[in-house]
């Protein structure tokens, strides 16, 4: 008997509480978290087959790029004009933008006028849609008293799926919202409006872009707020957009920058993407529709649908003897007769339940108290259920949004419109739950559009004005570090010029060509253990090769890196030379060699004049060394002084040699066609073979007397009574000396001033040797960072940069080291991280920013690379014309950050040495060992030719 009872208590709590069974019965409507995030993930899914290419044919979700690459940024200014076509009627407005006042400060005045859209030219020809609105732009104009003369730009929202190739163009996908006007499917619609113009006449206007309304509504709101990178559109249709990377737009080239993409979402589940949440009533409203299998999403959220499901849902219960005690109205029955407009009065928070009894008596019924609460919680659980596939599928996007750009959390605002949005009393509350439900990590503002469509319309012109105004601007600042190849011809002849002169014993010459006394570049046949030290900078290296006769792959290498602190670089030359001493002592000691007598090699990497291969007179400190008694002094007996002072070791110092000819040697040593050495690093040099016939300075200083004019040549090779000198085996044919060119010295006679910028005079004069090496300037890794500054700073300074903030930090003479280049122009580097670096030396930066400054180190390292090209294609022509050939094979040994870090200054240069010198076939070989094993090597040989 009890459980009868409780029973009877239960049912009778159902029946006080109407809103369970419209629980039980729309359950497959209320969707939990689970699903929710089940769905986002499909969504994602979704966009992701869009972008790509290969899978954006069979695509749902179309993922259209619309050629709006940048949100406003508060410098837009202009008048124009904009045409709003939609709906059932359009508008024509004059927008006026005022410079400096967006970003929460204003800006905007409207003009509009509504002017009404036939029925007829909705099913119409295009053409005569076009006229109409022609014709209606043209009223306009006569009644706002708007020049007729003066030129207008125009912009145009266009609310319906289009693909765009650039910003003024659209070619029409399908129609939507009862539009069907024939002839203009797959056609350009802006090129139409364009032909309706011309033939209304009398008008001067020019349509510079056309947007759908959702990139409209993100424009307008972006104006305000410099965190809107996000559209929705929440009205009769549904649909998003975002600002997505450029570099996952696969429909469109490059991969700099963003692009903001349309997702036209409302085609979401046309795949049977949706299906499990698809109810029989969704099935009803798609089969009843004008496109069914289409637009299924928007079926499901979207206002002009919203009232059909809530009626569908209603009509059955009825039917089924759960609402008006099974009475069914022949109202209630007909299509259309609840509106979204109901639906929002339903949840009307003070009003809903008299608003709900008002439309059920408008469709012959006679609701009980609880048919009303029933009938409001169905209207209840439609809108909510779309509220929450939107923010599902707003997840979805802000998700992506963040993985992008590899945030743990994203600041993000939302510029929304729509109707739906706009008059539901409760939407707007509900959406905005559970998107930041779903997304916690994600800080999400949702800021309504207070202008419509129209102005964002005039914004995307504004904003495409003004990057395109930026983009001339900054095209004729970089103008000039883009050399033509007869600039770089010219180079490459003054460079041949320079050489000539340089190894002339008179006259001046700013290339300084330096005899090395190395006569020969390794056989393979050097043997034996081998000291080579390093100096060239803050530290110093010591090193042991021991090289295996004829194995050129087998050579052992052992070393030790040693600082030299400040104050020893910067006392006395004896101190120095004493501090070397102790660190090749110390690396004896280590090596457990102290006793052995070993033949030594010394780079020293500072300009020197030679007199023999194991002299060299310090002629002046760079690099931060200041060491007192050293300049004009001769290094090696410095350093021999100091070992004897130590009188620990005794070591034979054979040669000294400069860096760039051990980094010939080195590579010598692994490919014999290696005759040139090349480094590209902080500072920048080359040294090659040159026949020793043509070094008028070296037969000077040797008193080597010079050939009588018309003296076959090999003459100076003879004995004094005429016979040839009798040749050992393994003597060396010493027809070639190696030179060392100091090729950094070039334009220091103002040959190079006509490709000189203003950005290179200014770093040139802030230097510690002004009007020297100018070459090395504009080549360099000591410079090309400091002349990216000196371009940055001219173009905040023009307001093209950082919103023309020129911070401390930019003004700073090198903070912008060379390495920076490197890592900005990485093709694997994404632009956010190229902003992490501007962070990081405190430059706040846009995506466009970033943009532009990695253009910057482009131009600037890509004509250094071209510089160093054409003075190598001047070399390498050089031997070939010493030798008589018609066609030249070479190798150039290379080494220095800039050539092996950098990801384009190699092949650059190779390709510009390629053109300029298309006689020789020039291999690049990257030294392995550096310069020591280099010394090592000219160690090797010289005692080698002695024995």
């Amino acid at each position: 008997m009890f459980a009868v009872h409780l029973v009877a208590f239960f049912f009778s709590k159902l029946q006080e509480d109407p809103t369970k069974k419209v629980d039980r019965f729309l359950y497959a409507m209320r969707l939990h978290d689970d699903q929710l995030k089940e769905i986002s993930a499909r969504f994602q899914a979704e966009m992701k087959k869009g972008l790509s290419s290969e899978s954006n044919a069979a695509a749902a979700v179309k993922m259209l790029p619309t050629r709006v690459r940048s949100t406003p940024d508060g410098t837009e200014k202009g008048q124009f004009l904009a045409l709003d076509l939609g709906g059932s009627r359009f508008k024509v407005l004059q927008v006026k933008v005022r410079e400096g006042m967006g970003i929460r400060r204003g800006g905007v005045e409207m003009e509009e006028k509504i002017y009404p859209m036939p029925k007829e030219l909705l099913i119409g020809r295009g053409t005569e849609l076009f006229d109409h609105v022609s014709e209606s732009l043209k009223d306009f104009l006569h009644e706002k008293n708007i020049s007729l003369e003066k030129k207008h730009p125009l912009a145009f929202t266009f609310s319906f799926p289009c693909e765009q190739a650039t910003l003024n163009q659209g070619f029409l996908l399908n129609w939507s919202k009862n539009y069907r006007a024939r002839g203009l499917q797959g056609k350009d619609v802006v090129q139409a409006l364009r032909e309706a113009i011309d033939r209304t006449g009398g008008m001067d206007v020019e349509v510079l872009a056309m947007v759908n309304d959702t990139v409209a509504t993100m424009m307008t709101c972006g104006f305000d707020d410099q965190y809107c990178e996000v559209g929705l559109i929440i009205g009769t249709g549904t649909n998003a957009c975002y600002m997505e990377e450029l570099r996952h737009v696969d429909l469109v080239e490059g991969d700099e920058g963003r692009m903001c993409v349309n997702t036209e979402w409302g085609a979401f589940g046309e795949d049977g993407a949706l299906n499990d949440y698809i109810t029989e009533f969704d099935r009803d409203v798609d089969a009843t529709s004008n496109n069914p299998g289409k637009q299924i999403f928007e079926k499901m959220v979207s206002g002009m649908y919203l009232g059909e499901l809530v009626r569908l849902v209603v009509l059955k219960m009825a039917k089924l003897g759960l609402l008006f005690d099974g009475h069914v109205s022949d109202a209630l029955r007909t299509k259309g007769k609840i509106t979204t407009a109901h639906v929002a009065a339903m949840e009307n928070y003070k009003d809903g339940l008299k608003n709900t009894k008002n439309l059920l008596t408008d469709l012959d019924l006679t609701p009980s108290s609880d048919d009303c609460v029933a009938v409001q919680h169905v209207s209840t659980i439609v809108s909510f259920r779309s509220s929450n596939l939107v923010a599902a599928a707003l997840a979805a996007i802000l998700s992506r949004i963040k993985q992008n750009r590899n945030l743990r959390t994203l600041r993000i605002t939302v510029g929304v419109d729509g109707t739906v949005y706009k008059k539901h009393p409760q939407y707007p509350k509900r959406l905005h739950k559970v998107v930041r439900r779903l997304l916690p990590e994600c800080h999400v503002r949702f800021v309504l559009s207070d202008s419509g469509s129209s102005k964002g319309a005039a914004l995307v012109t504004a904003v495409a004005q003004r990057l395109a105004s930026r983009r001339r601007q900054v095209d004729e600042t970089l103008s000039p570090f883009k050399l033509s190849q007869e600039q770089l011809q010219l180079v490459k002849t003054r460079m041949r010029s320079g050489l000539e002169a340089g190894l002339k014993s008179k006259g001046p010459s700013t290339i300084k060509m330096l005899p090395s006394f190395v006569y020969r570049t390794p056989d393979g046949n050097e043997h034996g253990k081998y000291l080579a030290l390093d100096l060239g900078g803050t530290n110093f290296r010591a090193l042991l090769v021991n090289f295996k006769k004829g194995l050129q792959q087998n050579s052992r290498l052992y070393h030790k890196i040693y600082t030299i602190p400040l104050e020893i670089m910067q006392g006395t030359g004896e101190e120095l030379f004493d501090h070397i001493a102790q660190c090749v002592s110390d690396f004896l000691d280590y090596m457990g060699m102290k006793n052995a007598h070993l033949p030594a090699g010394f780079t020293f990497s500072f300009p020197c004049e030679q007199t023999a291969i194991d002299t060299g007179t310090l002629v002046s400190w760079t690099k931060g060394f200041k060491a007192t008694d050293c300049e004009g002094q001769d290094v090696v007996s410095m350093l021999r002084e100091a070992i004897k002072r130590r009188n620990e070791f005794d070591l034979d110092i054979v040669a000294v040699v400069n860096d760039t000819v051990g980094t010939m040697m080195s590579c010598a040593y692994e490919d014999p066609q290696c005759e040139i050495g090349l480094i590209a690093g902080t500072g920048t040099n080359v040294c090659y073979m040159e026949q020793l016939k043509n070094i008028e300075k070296t037969q000077e200083k040797t008193g080597k007397v010079e050939r009588e004019e018309g003296e076959p040549e090999g003459e100076e090779d003879k004995q004094d009574d005429g016979s040839e000198g009798e040749k050992k085996e393994g003597d060396a044919d010493i027809s070639k000396m190696c030179i060392n060119t100091e090729w950094g010295g070039l334009g220091d006679d103002g040959s190079l001033d006509d490709i000189i910028t203003p950005y290179d005079i200014e770093v040139n004069q802030n230097s510690i040797n002004p009007g020297k090496q100018r070459f090395e300037k504009l080549t360099s890794g000591m410079y090309l960072g400091e002349v990216v500054r000196q371009v940055l700073l001219d173009l905040t300074r023009g307001g093209l940069l950082f919103r023309g903030h020129v911070t401390e930090a930019l003004k700073t003479p090198g903070i912008f080291q060379t390495k920076y280049l490197s890592q900005i122009e990485s093709d694997r580097l994404a632009l956010l991280q190229v902003r992490s670096i501007l962070q990081q030396l405190g430059l706040d930066s846009t995506c466009e920013d970033s943009i532009i400054v990695k253009e910057v180190c482009g131009a600037v390292s890509r004509r250094a690379a071209q510089l160093c090209g054409a003075g190598m294609a001047a070399v390498v022509d050089k031997i070939r014309e010493n030798r008589g050939l018609d066609h030249l094979n070479i190798t150039v040994g290379v080494d220095g950050a800039l050539y092996k870090l950098h990801p384009h200054f190699s092949g650059v240069l190779q390709e510009t040495a390629r053109v300029l010198a298309p006689q020789c076939n020039v291999t690049f070989l990257p030294s392995e060992e550096g310069s020591g094993k280099g010394a090592a090597l000219i160690t090797a040989v010289a005692t080698q030719k002695q024995e």
